[in-house]
């Protein structure tokens, strides 16, 4: 018996015989196999037993899961890694989508599972920035190093940033004009106020999560921007001046014995307390009330 002779896979042979009908060997995109799979080294194990995961963006729904987790950042805070928890929990989704690979998914949650503590207004911002930067980190355009070196930094930064304006001055704001609105018998007024500083500041936790997520850490120099610092003293001052006010609402009496000549002078001198930083605060606001007293008690007397 002849041994058996392989056919001829040659242009118009009889190896084309093989292929469906209208193609040729010749039409087979290069670089594939009649199958349609890429040439070069098959992969290894057995079909279905690993597949190719290719990194992506997390979609609509996925970047609202982060969104809304990101209120949350504070609710499981601990001695060890202080906010670290509630920051993974608010990055998962994100992560799942930018890494499907799970050793990959794995790994980015121990990034944000290290030390972690910022203001929680800061939080979406910060959610959408370091999501950014993992969908950055899952396209193999920027080292995860570089997240580790700037995470911490950034977060302590913001940190003191919101303690000074919305810890400090925002929210002083907000507590004493709803003070003088209720002094003055508008009630409906401290319900609209509360209503639309509320709408505002989530709003504002909208606004940034978006750029966060959008822009990167490039978003950080229009925070520098906005000069959260000097707005906040300045808002300080607007504080002051409002306290003087609620004053006369609530004692008139007391002010009357003091003088509003007195009155004015030690407004005048608490904010420049308030936005002098070269003194202890308590000091200066122990010799204020001392100095009200020493004048309330001359005029009486």
């Amino acid at each position: 018996m002849p041994p058996f002779q392989p056919p001829s896979t040659g242009a118009g042979s009889a190896g084309d015989a093989h292929l469906p009908s209208g193609s040729s060997g010749r039409s087979c995109r290069a670089g594939t196999d009649p199958l349609g799979l890429p040439a070069g080294n098959p992969p290894s194990g057995s079909v279905g037993e690993r597949r190719a995961f290719l990194p992506g963006e997390p979609d609509l729904r996925a970047l609202r899961r982060c969104f809304f987790r990101s209120y949350l950042v504070a609710a499981a805070f601990n001695t060890q890694g202080l906010q670290n928890i509630g920051l993974a929990y608010a990055m998962e989704p994100g992560l799942r989508a930018a890494h499907p690979d799970p050793e990959a998914f794995r790994a980015a949650m121990a990034r944000h599972l290290t030390v972690y503590n910022s203001h929680p207004m800061w939080a979406p911002l910060l959610v959408g920035v370091f999501l950014s930067v993992e969908v950055k980190i899952a396209k193999g355009l920027v080292p995860p190093a570089m997240l580790d070196d700037v995470k911490t930094t950034t977060a302590y930064t913001l940190s003191a940033v919101g303690d000074s304006f919305f810890g400090g001055s925002l929210l002083g704001l907000w507590g004493l004009a709803a003070a003088c609105l209720a002094a003055t018998g508008h009630s409906l007024g401290v319900a609209i106020l509360a209503a639309s500083l509320l709408l505002g500041l989530n709003g504002f936790k909208a606004a940034t999560f978006w750029a966060g997520y959008r822009e990167g850490f490039q978003v950080l120099k229009r925070l520098k921007r906005w000069d959260l610092i000097n707005w906040g003293r300045r808002i300080k001052v607007v504080n002051a001046v409002m306290l003087t006010f609620l004053w006369l609402l609530t004692a008139p009496r007391a002010v009357g014995a003091m003088g509003v000549s007195d009155l004015i002078i030690v407004s005048g001198l608490g904010v420049w307390a308030v936005t002098e930083p070269r003194f202890p605060r308590e000091m200066v606001f122990a010799a204020l009330v001392a100095a009200g007293l020493c004048l309330a008690a001359f005029r009486v007397s």
